[in-house]
Order: structure tokens, then sequence, then C-alpha cells
């Protein structure tokens, strides 16, 4: 995944921000079920995004919430940070 251009102030900050989070709690979202990798991206909303930088939870298939274990659920939101859960499927190692 590519970092996103943080040219402006306001969004490098929000970057920064959202990287201090990752390298917080990546290892934390990694141990949940159905998740295969964590990044930085614009948050995505109905496939379009909406010009906020977030933290991104790639799982294998969404799941409802009431089908999670609690300690499986992602949360929305990480010490101010905005969560984008995306479903990307499973991921296979070519070569």
């Amino acid at each position: 995944m590519s970092e996103p251009d943080t040219s402006g102030t306001d969004m490098q900050a929000d970057y920064q921000r959202v990287r201090s989070v990752k390298e917080n709690y990546e290892a934390q979202l990694m141990a949940k079920a159905n998740v295969v990798g964590v990044g930085i991206g614009m948050r995505m909303r109905g496939g379009e995004p909406v010009g906020e930088v977030s933290l991104v939870v790639m799982v294998t298939h969404k799941q409802p919430r009431s089908q999670l274990a609690p300690e499986d659920i992602v949360p929305g939101e990480i010490e101010g940070v905005s969560v984008d859960v995306q479903e990307v499927g499973e991921f296979e190692a070519l070569g």
C-alpha cells in the first residue's frame, strides 16, 4: 500500500498521528481473527475516498459484530484516529 500524498500541512500532521497509532497498535490488530494487514490510507465510504487519512485494517471478509468474539472486534476509532476496515480477501505469496 503506497503512502498518501502528505504535501498539505494538516494532511502531514494527520498522517504522522495515524502513523504513530499504527506503530503502537499494529500487533494487537494483527492478532484479531480475519485481519491480514494494517496500513495507512484514505478512508473509504461506498467505495469512494472521503478525504480523511485513516488507519486501514484489512480483513479476509467482513462479518457482523454479533458474529465476532469481543476480542476480535476492530474498533472504529483508536486514540482519536479513524479506523477503516476493508475487505481484501486472502493474500497468497507469489513465487
